[in-house]
């Protein structure tokens, strides 16, 4: 499913437009990405939580030369599926 699946179906089950749904999805995700960088964690209950997490810096190898190489710390976005996410995908 892409965004204008989701759209779609989002409207179907709403009496919004397509594009009024589009607008509430886009604003939803930049919310989200805006607090993630920030630091803040976000938590919609039952769905999951959107978090900042640092990756330490560590050694990797080079795969066509086998050199070793210095990975640099950064800091990446993490998701963690929810209780309720868990179990209706479980069945």
């Amino acid at each position: 499913m892409n965004k204008a699946d989701l759209v779609n179906l989002v409207a179907a089950r709403t009496e919004l437009t397509k594009t009024e749904v589009s607008q509430v999805v886009d604003a939803a995700i930049d919310t989200i990405i805006d607090s993630v960088v920030e630091g803040k964690k976000v938590s919609i209950l039952g769905f999951g939580s959107f978090e900042p997490r640092e990756r330490s810096a560590r050694q990797g190898l080079n795969p066509k030369t086998g050199e070793k190489i210095k990975i640099p710390a950064k800091r990446v976005p993490a998701f963690t599926a929810g209780k309720m996410f868990k179990d209706r995908v479980q069945g």
